[in-house]
């Protein structure tokens, strides 16, 4: 009796130690596949404006609805997994990621684009956090930072390679409008699957409840400028998300999707090898080296779009994507470390709601001045504004750092 206990537990144990070995390859994959979601339809969204005959002004809206999906999912379920554990929150996540496609490859209408879109940014608003945690407590304490790294090249990675995956798949396969969703759908399923094996990382010691926002009087100066910082990163992200095909197709005159989608995806790679580059600058200075950078990605934009010109589109979002990449999380850091232990989570979630925020309410702006003026008009305004934006943030984190100095 007891030797058959033994050789029915020995496997048990040997796929246990095998999976927990490969829980930080596997949590990395699930993390990119369902971001890979968030940003699919990208490239898609010239194709559903000519089926249903709507302009940019919609496509921005559409795309916006993904914003609001991420704030519901951050301050409803931000402290789930927490309570829960990771891996029922993060198959909760590539559910709703699956359910986005789903509605995404039947949708006939606005309304079901909107919804769509809602839904994939529920995926990602539940996923992204919750995603991060168990991919960093995957691995051995002297190799979390390391993990922490691996977590952000997971994210972005998996952002990036959305317009890519279906810019090819939409300019050179068939089905345009099903086949990138049934490819994500196979990469949900799979994910869950990773998830599935994984032991659990959590310790569930946390409570269920909404996430509390809020900034300390202490860390107020430093918050408003990193938040500055990002808030113009993230319009700049979501600009480029929303309409960097349109550009490429409407003022440049290039007519491919894979070509839209390289530019859409340049600004996320950008932005991840930068966050990875900047890890060990100081934060102050790195927020007003990320605004530097990015004045100079809004100039060669404005440029880019006067002249019609794909180079200079492509190296916008390259050095866009670096100060985005560099101000946002640096900015964060700087946060992080000027906020009391207790607290850093509400803060971290107040900040994270001023990017998202950023990354709609511009765009849709931007779609509205489109209507008005013209895309190309519209971009160039656009790059202006941000520009002013963050050279004034720039100017404000100098003079904070020369009044700390002095």
């Amino acid at each position: 009796m007891t030797g058959g206990l033994t050789r029915v537990a020995l496997p048990v144990l040997q796929t246990r130690t095998v999976t927990s070995r490969l829980g930080f390859p596997l949590l990395a994959y699930a993390f990119a596949a369902i971001m890979l979601g968030t940003t699919l339809p990208t490239p898609i969204y010239a194709l559903y404006a000519h089926e249903l005959h709507f302009a940019v002004l919609t496509t921005t809206v559409i795309f916006s609805a993904y914003a609001i999906g991420v704030l519901a999912a951050l301050l409803l379920f931000g402290r789930w997994s927490d309570a829960i554990g990771r891996r029922p929150v993060l198959i909760a996540g590539a559910v709703a990621a699956i359910a986005s496609a789903l509605v995404f490859r039947g949708a006939d209408s606005v309304p079901l684009l909107l919804v769509g879109r809602l839904l994939s940014g529920l995926s990602a608003g539940i996923f992204t956090g919750t995603a991060t945690a168990a991919v960093v407590e995957s691995v051995p304490d002297d190799r979390r930072e390391q993990a922490a790294a691996g977590a952000t090249v997971a994210n972005i990675g998996g952002l990036g390679a959305g317009p890519v995956v279906a810019g090819l798949l939409v300019q050179y396969a068939p089905h345009p409008l099903q086949l990138p969703y049934l490819v994500h759908i196979v990469l949900a399923v799979l994910a869950i699957a990773a998830v599935w094996l994984v032991p659990e990382t959590s310790s569930r010691t946390g409570r269920i409840g909404f996430q509390r926002l809020s900034v300390p009087a202490e860390v107020r100066s430093t918050f408003v400028l990193a938040a500055t910082a990002a808030f113009a990163g993230f319009a700049v992200m979501g600009l480029f998300t929303a309409v960097a095909p349109s550009f490429v197709s409407s003022v440049i005159g290039i007519d491919n999707h894979a070509v839209g989608g390289a530019v859409a995806a340049s600004i996320f790679v950008a932005s991840a090898a930068a966050q990875l580059a900047g890890r060990r600058l100081h934060p102050p200075r790195a927020v007003a080296l990320g605004c530097a950078i990015l004045v100079v990605g809004m100039a060669i934009l404005a440029v880019a779009l006067q002249f019609s010109s794909l180079a200079g589109l492509l190296v916008a979002a390259v050095v866009a994507g670096v100060g985005q990449g560099i101000s946002f999380s640096r900015g964060l850091a700087a946060v992080v470390e000027g906020t009391a232990t207790e607290r850093r989570a509400e803060v971290s979630s107040t900040y994270f709601v001023v990017a998202y925020v950023a990354i709609s309410l511009p765009v849709v702006s931007l779609g509205f001045a489109a209507q008005r003026w013209g895309l190309q008009a519209a971009g160039v305004s656009f790059a202006v504004v941000i520009a002013v934006l963050a050279a004034v943030c720039l100017a404000a984190v100098l003079w904070q750092e020369r009044r700390r100095s002095a």
